[in-house]
């Protein structure tokens, strides 16, 4: 709780009306065939795609020091098995202290489902997997993604549905990601070696090109702001600073463990013969 004290008093809380923005507002291409599309209306659409030539990604322009993301997410459908569209968040400083939380989807051979695979490094220690399997067809329509990182923990949800908490416990000297600004990151690639089934099968690339689609980007977060952290621009909203999952929340989580959770690294006692990492105890 003190440690929580002082680190509020780090940063401003604002609040400022939402704008409505294009993706390209907050959004820069990277590399690959990364495209922007207009609907009828004029919003904009962003598509990765993959080839056997060439990856594609975008990132956002600004670094962030917690906040509340949330982007929308069309999968490639029918024939995906091999690839990998990923979501991340990634500090940009020495690679061995880095911090980051992934969001990865697994493609399928036709007919299967996704995995969603999630990770979450802090202090340059990863090994933090759990998978799950979505309770609809992600490729079929756009659905929601979020990440909400603040002191007290990283939860990730689909749909507005918790799917995965990780608390602070650094009192425990448990690290977690605390003063490391990150960036977001989209991306997709080819992982057929263990994507798919664990790698059995394959990309196949006459089924090529694969393409996902993103839309609806928002930031509800810390920005960069001389030498202290602005939090809260762009939203009216703030809560997310100090949010913890309720009893509600928790008893959502508890269901989605139950019934679309299919690997956790908490659980994998052939991972961990000698007994699991000390945050297993209360994830």
């Amino acid at each position: 709780m003190r440690q929580a004290r002082i680190l509020a008093a780090l940063y401003f809380i604002l609040t400022i009306p939402p704008a409505i923005s294009d993706m390209t507002d907050s959004i820069e291409m990277m590399w690959g065939n990364t495209q922007v599309l207009y609907d009828s209306a004029g919003h904009q659409t962003m598509s990765l795609t993959l080839d056997q030539w060439t990856t594609s990604a975008f990132r956002s322009k600004s670094q962030y020091l917690f906040g509340r993301f949330d982007i929308d997410i069309k999968l490639v459908p029918k024939e995906s098995a091999g690839t990998v569209t990923t979501v991340y968040m990634v500090t940009e400083g020495p690679w061995q202290y880095h911090d980051e939380i992934d969001l990865e989807f697994l493609g399928n051979a036709t007919g299967e489902p996704y995995t969603l695979h999630t990770n979450i490094y802090a202090k340059g220690k990863g090994g933090r997997e759990k998978q799950y399997r979505l309770w609809f067809d992600p490729t079929e329509d756009f659905n929601t993604y979020s990440i909400i990182w603040n002191p007290h923990m990283i939860l990730i949800l689909v749909n507005g549905k918790p799917i995965r908490q990780m608390k602070n416990q650094m009192r425990d000297d448990t690290p977690f990601p605390l003063n490391q600004p990150m960036r977001m990151y989209a991306s997709i690639w080819n992982a057929e070696d263990w994507a798919t089934q664990g790698g059995r099968i394959k990309t196949d690339w006459s089924q090529a090109p694969f393409t996902a689609f993103f839309r609806n980007y928002t930031a509800n977060a810390c920005v960069p702001y001389n030498r202290a952290w602005i939090c809260g621009q762009g939203s009216g909203d703030s809560s997310w600073f100090n949010q913890e999952l309720d009893e509600e929340g928790q008893q959502k989580l508890k269901d989605v463990d139950g019934k679309n959770k299919i690997y956790d690294y908490c659980t994998d006692s052939r991972r961990f013969p000698d007994g699991y990492p000390p945050e297993c105890a209360s994830q």
